[in-house]
């Protein structure tokens, strides 16, 4: 039987619909939209660098341009609409998907027991023990909260002091949760004061787990391998995966498909069948320019984004300056359906100044697409200065080769 073939066109306007960057940014960011905007994504990646606005911030911000960071913070913190937990990094997740975490919390445990109390030797399990026991008895806490030494020597683990370890430990198997930020710090406390209670009541089998993240994931991707649905949550392993998409085949829930990247070739994955009867219903791209975050949930794939939008795309964080190609951390631009290049910007003393933007090849600058791009900015600095923008003289670049 004939294989379907999605064109590089619908790929990629299937693939960012589900990703909520083909709609326009507007419409409401609190309260129960802004946790609808989070289930649709799956999770939003939290990082710390904040050139910007950090990560989670732009993500959601690229997508509703009324978002500000204190409604996350509602949200997760006091509305537990959310929870935060790992995915393939620290991230904010829905809180419908925290019975799926259990084989999460399972491996972990197991995982992490054996190397932390190698690094940390026999006084492991009562620091475990003491720990839990100074949450129960005193509430939230922080790393800072918690009095002891430094390790005497180097563990591998950047030197955290055995609390940080042991409260990093329990969060990571599902003992303790982080109730709220202050800042960027983590403050955790028991789950069970912080996980609602109907939340922790349901009890799902392996298969229930692997089924619900396989979907989850399917409806978020618009289309994967099997490796691409095993790594979405990063909560099942690849064999479950490909036992999933060998069964939702034989149920004809799931087609083959092949997928045309932005060179012409094609690489086989897997699709709704619904979903496939329904590509003409695709929305139409617009000229719309967005800045995203560099952990943005569409790019987090770096393969996935140079094969689908030929874009190579790497944090050049580890880079000697002189072998760099661009900035120190350089955020993506979107039009439409595609990346047409990178802008290297940061926020100093109120003010977002803009100090080039390199061009994809191929990219020309005219002065419409150059009048849309100056718009996002002058947006993106009411976002993260209330306004003040400057641009470097020499801003606009030419493409790198």
């Amino acid at each position: 039987m004939t294989v379907p073939v999605l064109t590089n066109d619908q790929a990629r306007r299937l693939f960012l619909a589900r990703h909520g960057l083909m709609d326009p940014p507007s419409g409401k960011a609190t309260g129960a939209a802004l946790a609808g905007l989070i289930d649709s994504l799956g999770f939003v990646q939290v990082d710390s660098v904040n050139t910007f606005a950090r990560a989670h911030d732009l993500i959601l911000w690229s997508r509703r341009q009324s978002y500000r960071p204190e409604s996350l913070r509602w949200i997760n913190d006091r509305a537990r609409a959310t929870f935060e937990h790992w995915t393939h990094d620290a991230s904010i997740i829905p809180m419908a998907f925290y019975p799926l975490w259990r084989m999460r919390f399972e491996r972990d445990r197991e995982r992490l027991h054996g190397k932390w109390k190698d690094w940390h030797g026999a006084g492991f399990h009562p620091e475990i023990d003491r720990v839990l026991n100074q949450v129960a008895e005193q509430g939230p806490c922080c790393s800072a909260d918690m009095e002891d030494d430094r390790p005497e020597k180097s563990t591998g683990w950047w030197d955290w002091k055995p609390s940080k370890v042991a409260l990093e430990y329990l969060w990571r198997s599902g003992d303790l949760a982080v109730t709220k930020r202050v800042g960027f710090r983590k403050f955790y406390d028991l789950s069970e004061r912080v996980i609602p209670a109907d939340t922790r009541a349901v009890q799902l089998s392996d298969d229930e787990i692997i089924e619900q993240a396989c979907v989850a994931a399917m409806d978020r991707l618009g289309f994967a391998t099997s490796g691409e649905l095993a790594a979405f949550f990063a909560l099942i392993r690849p064999e479950h995966a490909k036992q999933w998409v060998a069964g939702a085949l034989a149920e004809r829930r799931l087609t083959e498909v092949d997928i045309t990247g932005a060179d012409g070739q094609r690489k086989r994955a897997f699709m709704w069948v619904k979903d496939l009867e329904t590509l003409a219903e695709l929305p139409a791209p617009s000229s719309r320019v967005r800045v995203l975050s560099p952990f943005d949930p569409a790019l987090r794939e770096r393969k996935r984004a140079e094969r689908l939008f030929g874009f190579h795309y790497r944090i050049e964080i580890f880079v000697p300056a002189p072998r760099r190609r661009y900035g120190y951390y350089v955020f993506p631009v979107l039009e439409g359906t595609r990346l047409i290049g990178r802008i290297d910007m940061a926020r100093d003393n109120g003010v977002l100044h803009v100090r080039a933007f390199w061009p994809e090849t191929g990219v020309r600058m005219g002065s419409g697409r150059v009048e849309r791009l100056r718009a996002e900015l002058e947006r993106a600095a009411r976002f993260a200065t209330g306004g003040a923008l400057d641009f470097a003289e020499d801003w606009l670049r030419g493409p790198l080769s």
